[in-house]
């Protein structure tokens, strides 16, 4: 048969790459970068290329699995499954509820548009209150700080890549990561562009990464970023460098602010941030002063202990110096689906709509704290966890202290697990359900196009046919749902109502009881959205017929629009809230974290080219002749003992790890820095052999240490200390 080219693109990171499949009798033979992409024109990094070996990976799960009286796991057919699935629900919701019911979904239900409408379909109808996310050890408090500022926790701006004269970047390595939080394929070079045009690149973050190498370095010291970004308003006050006009025009708060602020003094804070007063004030003025600026943050400011103030500020600086919402500032970009209109007619989800049965915490787009997952397990009481579900995650990888987790699960009921692999913990459930790769479904990127500096989309078939009976989420979702009694979407087009529902019910009379399928939501959604064609309305709009005519992907706009904020802002007055009661607080309770003798040094964790997160080391190009390293200044490994290659062990006050060492001048002293998604113990042959240890057995799930406001679990500026092992721990 002959080999054909299919355009796709890449799910596995936000520049969502353009790639060309090479497909042969319906397998996989190779990925390439699209060249005729719009935006990413014939770039995509390793991983996205390496994804062929995910997808013909031998190590796949490809049927479902039961696990027998022995601990070993069973093939079986997928209606036994479900059935035995669905009698076992019955007899617990029968006894507890459905509040004793839970979902765990990874970041890659996030590329997924007819997982995560599934999913959440199915969390409506079902109840569901027991939701986890990996958002919580990544992003939540991004949206916990936008809906504190604007109202609305899906309104996030973005920096205008391509206009902006000024880039302040914190805790951020997209040379790395090519961006997060941000949809902007080849960013390296689009960063470049802003020096070529006599801007500037400004990079803060405890280590030289590869980004700070390229422009220009502050070094900071770990989980200090709240004390720097309030020093930089208390300059910009003090020196009367505020753009007023834009304040009297956009916010509400600002005596209050710059009264929350005025205590931060360059000279205060820098024996907190480690950074010189003459160069905070310097940068102070240089961003207010600059023409056009963009200030920007993501990971490293994410996972601290004030997470969703830094987010907060992060903003704040951008209104205050007149770059909120401004061609080459902080943008906010348009998005495909009415996400955000229909939240706010709906009230489907958004911020602290209810709290969490352990340590009170709110929920955050309808999710708790995965930190707080276990003892949601084993303390007792009404609406005790008692069945749980994951899809597309890894927490006993990716949530702290994995070792609880781990015994948390022996404890539950039932435990299903929808995935590609026997992972760390899908190997402890009752259930493994196989679950289709990116290249084997549909897809559109629906989230990202609000993220997007250049506004664009694609939508792709599915490029080959699912290997094995592996079946895709939302069908495995729809299954147990039906069995449940429950059906996600069934009268979800009465909820849309008004024009979308009118035109939905002329093309098929039988809409209102209709079982809806994933291609005809995403029609709906996109025709009825804010660049849709409303079914003819609107000539030059989009549907799905008309990004199936645009295979490689189709440019939108020339850039996001700006002068949109009290389109965005879901505030009564329509202006951005500078001082919401919960970030006021916050500062004024900003102390510098007491040093502990017995942990000195701070640990920060850090990207790799090849890695991502915990499901890329099944592939030997990405994990061959690499080991996994604790980064260590050489005067810390000094008073260590630690000569370069040896072994050693990191011990917090909530575990210890052991890796390799690797001097590197490249990080502030009394800071350590390691990579997360190592230390494998799955049934993945290739990744277990990789070795490495967890990081987050080094972190703390104790109500105390998660973060209140978005309940961010606590894993940057963490207190370790590091200890040669010695010759017979060295073997």
């Amino acid at each position: 048969m002959t080999a054909r080219e299919v355009p796709t693109y890449c799910r596995i990171c936000e520049p969502l790459c353009g790639l060309i499949a090479t497909v042969e009798n319906d397998r996989l033979i190779r990925l390439r970068p699209d060249k005729r992409h719009p935006l990413s024109r014939g770039f995509a990094c390793p991983k996205g290329i390496a994804f062929a070996d995910v997808q013909n990976d031998p190590d796949r799960v490809l049927y479902p699995l039961r696990r027998t009286a022995s601990g070993e796991f069973e093939r079986v057919s997928w209606e036994t499954a479900l059935d035995e699935i669905a009698a076992r629900l019955r007899v617990v919701t029968a006894a507890h509820g459905r509040e004793s019911l839970g979902w765990y979904f990874g970041n890659p239900a996030t590329f997924s548009y007819s997982h995560t409408l599934w999913l959440g379909g199915f969390q409506l109808a079902a109840g569901l209150r027991h939701v986890y996310s990996a958002g919580s050890q990544d992003v939540n408090n991004r949206f916990v700080a936008s809906n504190l500022l604007y109202g609305s926790p899906t309104s996030v701006p973005v920096p205008d890549l391509d206009r902006t004269d000024f880039l302040l970047m914190l805790g951020a390595n997209p040379v790395v990561s090519h961006g997060s939080v941000i949809s902007a394929p080849r960013i390296r070079d689009r960063l470049g562009g802003i020096i070529k045009r006599g801007g500037r690149v400004v990079v803060v973050d405890p280590r030289r990464t590869e980004t700070a190498k390229l422009f220009e370095h502050i070094a900071v010291r770990p989980d200090s970023d709240a004390w720097l970004l309030a020093t930089l308003l208390q300059v910009i006050f003090a020196e009367r460098l505020e753009d007023a006009a834009a304040l009297r025009d956009q916010a509400s708060g600002v005596a209050e602010l710059r009264s929350a602020v005025a205590r931060f003094t360059p000279e205060g804070t820098a024996a907190v941030t480690g950074v010189d007063p003459g160069t905070v004030r310097a940068l102070a003025r240089d961003l207010a002063g600059a023409r056009r600026a963009a200030v920007y943050g993501r990971t490293g400011t994410c996972l601290g202990r004030h997470a969703t103030l830094v987010a907060a500020l992060i903003d704040t600086l951008a209104a205050v110096t007149g770059n909120l919402d401004r061609p080459g500032g902080s943008v906010f970009g348009k998005e495909l689906v009415a996400v955000s209109e229909l939240n706010a007619r709906l009230g489907l989800i958004g911020y602290d709509r209810k709290r969490s049965r352990v340590g009170d915490f709110p929920d955050v787009l309808g999710t708790f704290p995965a930190a707080i997952m276990a003892k949601e397990i084993t303390t007792p009481g009404p609406g005790r966890l008692r069945a749980l579900f994951t899809s597309a995650g890894n927490p006993m990888m990716s949530v702290p202290n994995g070792g609880e987790l781990a015994s948390a699960l022996r404890e539950l009921d039932l435990f299903v697990a929808i995935d590609l692999y026997l992972t760390e913990t899908s190997r402890m459930a009752d259930y493994v359900l196989p679950a289709t790769t990116f290249l084997e479904r549909d897809d559109a990127p629906l989230p990202f196009a609000a993220l997007a500096p250049i506004p664009y989309t694609q939508y792709t078939e599915a490029v080959v046919r699912p290997y094995g009976e592996a079946r895709q989420e939302w069908e495995i979702i729809d299954e147990i749902a039906t069995r449940m009694g429950v059906q996600p979407f069934a009268v979800g087009p009465a909820r849309l109502g008004g024009r979308a529902l009118s035109a939905l019910r002329r093309r098929l009379p039988q809409a209102g009881a209709l079982r809806m399928r994933p291609q005809l939501l995403l029609d709906l959604a996109l025709r009825t959205g804010p660049y849709g064609d409303w079914f003819g309305l609107r000539p030059k709009g989009i549907s799905l017929a008309r990004l199936r005519e645009h295979p490689h992907g189709l440019l939108l706009a020339e850039h996001a629009p700006t002068d949109v904020l009290r389109r965005v802002v879901r505030n009564p007055d329509r202006r951005v809230r500078l001082a919401a009661p919960q970030l006021i607080a916050e500062l004024a309770g900003l102390t510098e974290q007491s040093a502990d003798p017995a942990y000195p040094l701070r640990l920060i964790g850090m990207r790799e080219p090849k890695s991502h997160n915990s499901w890329m080391h099944n592939v030997e190009a990405l994990v061959a002749r690499r080991e996994h390293a604790l980064r260590i200044h050489p005067k810390d490994a000094a008073v260590a003992g630690l000569a370069d290659g040896d072994r050693c062990r990191i011990s917090s006050a909530h575990g210890s790890v052991e890796v390799t060492a690797l001097l590197s001048e490249d990080l502030i002293e009394g800071t350590v820095a390691l990579p997360h998604g190592w230390g494998h113990r799955g049934g993945w042959r290739r990744a277990a052999e990789a070795g490495g240890a967890n990081v987050n057995l080094l972190m703390s799930t104790e109500i105390a240490d998660v973060e209140r406001l978005a309940g961010m679990a606590h894993l940057n500026g963490v207190p370790v200390r590091v200890e040669a092992l010695v010759p017979a721990e060295n073997g």
